[in-house]
């Protein structure tokens, strides 16, 4: 391997990794991440079945809004933290495998839209996948906003930016969610 520089080339995601530090665990979705094909859409999938089993645990009414608030304040901070945390660990400034900003997007979604049967939640899923995935307009601009720039290292800006863009395809899915919503009614 002459000539390669193998202290700066990215690194893979694999179970050893994922199992080697919380905050790999956490980026990961738990190994959803993980998945070789389409983890993004594996690891919002695995979104909205954790939502759907802590929304049975914690249940209904004031009390529960109050957890879920908390828990997605302390979601977005830890998140912060383990995405940036991740994509130093890879040598990857915006990894595929790190799913956290796409499970931490949609539990913010459904939370707000809740409640909604299968087909609102299918619906809600599908448009945030369409707005992450193809980044149109402030979702675009949220990607670029925390890149690299050429000689910089990976840091606190990057984790943000990994959690911010998502954070804005969840707020645009969002939109068009109060649109339909009130073109059906």
């Amino acid at each position: 391997m002459s000539g390669v520089n193998t202290m700066n080339a990215p690194r893979r995601a694999t179970v050893a990794l994922l199992l080697s530090h919380p905050a790999h665990f956490i980026a990961f979705g738990a190994g959803s991440g993980l998945s070789p094909v389409a983890p993004g859409t594996v690891g919002t999938l695995w979104a909205w079945l954790s939502f759907l089993v802590m929304q049975h645990w914690l249940g209904t009414g004031p009390q529960a809004d109050l957890i879920w608030a908390g828990i997605l304040i302390l979601g977005w901070l830890v998140g912060c933290w383990a995405c940036t945390h991740t994509a130093r660990s890879l040598r990857v400034s915006d990894p595929g495998s790190v799913v956290w900003d796409e499970i931490w997007a949609l539990w913010l979604m459904l939370w707000i839209l809740s409640p909604l049967d299968w087909r609102g939640q299918l619906l809600a899923f599908a448009t945030f996948r369409f707005f992450d995935v193809v980044k149109p307009g402030p979702v675009g601009w949220a990607d670029q906003l925390f890149k690299l720039k050429p000689g910089q290292q990976i840091g606190w800006a990057q984790g943000l930016g990994i959690m911010f863009d998502d954070l804005v395809a969840a707020l645009c899915a969002l939109v068009v969610m109060a649109v339909i919503a009130v073109t059906l009614n």
